[in-house]
């Protein structure tokens, strides 16, 4: 999908989409465009429910071509998001129409501080996030179900300035693109090997990759990892994704990712329903890549560092038993009570990795850990946990500022005493009760005094049903986020 931004003028083909105020009040190109058509438009509004209200649309076929009127409410509370819905609306509405261009001019209206051309430019945003389709795969779809659709072009003054905010905005759907594909894959496609091969391609954006193999963790003493890993005849690998946008020496801020490319649970196996869908366990490993991308799709003047744990947990004879014990790198011992909490095993290995090589300022760590955290807040929101308040309150301000809801869970003692071990250390899994919450309290166990956050994403990384900028199927939910928390307050 192409984004362009030119000044307010009538194109000269394409679909035209023209806003229009509560109670029918027209915008000054609106009431052109209905001079030239006859009146047409007022007497189609007329003969319809459309009163212009936020987000409303009546299409209107006239002697200028196909118009879209689109509801501004009053033209007050129109902010970057409210945009990013409508141009996800607009891209929505006329993807699969015929047309193959369609201009939006964009006009009239008071809105937030961060000034028109940012929010045209954020309804351009919405519009390209909208576009993605998975489809590679479908080898006879016909022509007819395909969007058609393939620009979009925003009129309004101070193009060039809109077209400027839009740079940084461009890299970011990049990044989430990318999350949205690697959580797409097919796990006959997309596994440790190739996964981290994938990756490799990201040097091309200017990052520094390096890849881990079983040898060399083993030499660490990766045991957490490397059980969960030992059922699979695919090797498991950890990717280390390094930009470097700040000064030498300054500590870089940390995202560790959980990457099980597929989940079985391993000996203690899943039911076969929907055991498809663990397709995308390594949703938390996609969104610290597609971070990783935008950071240096935009140029981030940070430093920033990106580890992702990539495994597969599979039933084999050489897997994991419950019962087992395994050492972590941190030196910590772990009893394998259940082989389905294999996800915090993979973290375990990576957060001390990565607290230990690079001292990070803080690190948040994303993984599609719990069924329980769906059961407490469904797909709405996030569950998250940390150590740090400071950190727990911009993640919250990044959150709201980009509309990804998070909410913040409990730690503590109590909790922490549910994962100790009668013969190890800890325990991997605990009582059946407040799982999200035990499991975050395992994890905290390899942080130190490092600030730090765990983001349970289990409920966000896929949907079934499409959404505001976000198709069904893989989300990409989080990328947003975690750019905006280094935007704002870790960039020099």
């Amino acid at each position: 999908m192409r984004i362009v931004f030119a000044k307010p003028v009538f194109p000269k083909k394409g679909a035209l989409v023209l806003g229009v105020k509560e109670n029918r009040v027209m915008l000054s190109m609106t009431v052109e465009a209905d001079s030239e058509s006859g009146g047409l438009l007022k007497q189609a509004m007329s003969a319809s429910r459309f009163t212009g209200k936020g987000h409303q649309t009546l299409t209107v076929f006239t002697s200028l071509g196909r118009i879209v009127l689109y509801g501004i409410g009053t033209g007050k509370s129109i902010d970057t998001l409210w945009c990013e819905k409508a141009g996800s609306n607009i891209q929505a509405a006329l993807a699969g129409s015929g047309e193959t261009e369609v201009s939006v001019v964009f006009e009239g209206h008071e809105g937030s501080p961060e000034g028109i051309e940012a929010r045209a430019a954020h309804l351009g945003y919405g519009a390209l996030l909208n576009s993605y389709r998975f489809d590679k795969y479908r080898t006879k779809e016909k022509k007819d179900d395909k969007p058609t659709l393939s620009k979009i072009t925003v009129m309004v003054d101070g193009h060039v300035k809109a077209r400027n905010h839009f740079a940084d905005l461009r890299a970011i759907a990049q990044g989430v693109f990318l999350t949205r594909d690697l959580v797409s894959e097919p796990p006959n496609v997309l596994y440790p090997v190739s996964y981290s091969d994938r990756l490799k391609e990201l040097k091309r954006d200017g990052l520094k990759v390096q890849v881990l193999g079983e040898r060399e963790m083993t030499k660490l003493g990766m045991g957490a990892l490397l059980g969960v890993g030992q059922g699979s005849a695919r090797e498991s690998k950890i990717v280390v994704m390094q930009w470097n946008g700040s000064k030498r020496g300054e500590p870089p801020v940390a995202f560790v990712g959980k990457g099980v490319c597929f989940d079985t649970g391993g000996i203690s196996l899943k039911p076969a329903g929907g055991m498809e869908d663990m397709k995308w366990d390594m949703g938390g490993s996609a969104v610290v890549s597609g971070l990783m991308k935008v950071l240096a799709g935009r140029k981030a003047k940070v430093n920033a560092v990106g580890v992702v744990g990539l495994v597969e947990n599979m039933p084999d004879g050489n897997a994991q038993r419950p019962g087992d014990v395994v050492t972590s790198m941190s030196g910590q011992t772990i009893e394998i009570i259940n082989t389905d909490a294999e996800g915090r095993l993979v973290l375990a290995d990576a957060l001390w990795y990565t607290l230990k090589r690079f001292k990070p300022k803080f690190m948040i760590d994303l993984a599609t850990l719990t069924g329980a955290m769906m059961v407490s807040l469904g797909q709405v929101n996030c569950g998250y946990f940390a150590n740090d308040d400071e950190l727990s309150d911009r993640m919250a301000e990044a959150g709201e500022a980009v509309g990804e809801g998070i909410w913040r869970m409990p730690l503590g003692d109590e909790y922490n005493k549910m994962m100790d071990s009668d013969i190890a250390d800890m325990k991997n899994a605990g009582p059946r009760y407040g799982g999200s919450i035990t499991a975050a309290c395992f994890l905290e166990r390899f942080v130190d005094n490092c600030p730090w956050s765990h983001m349970d994403i289990a409920g966000m990384a896929w949907s079934s049903m499409d959404k505001p900028t976000v198709p069904k199927g893989g989300t990409g939910w989080g990328v947003r986020l975690l750019n905006h928390l280094v935007k704002a307050h870790y960039e020099g």
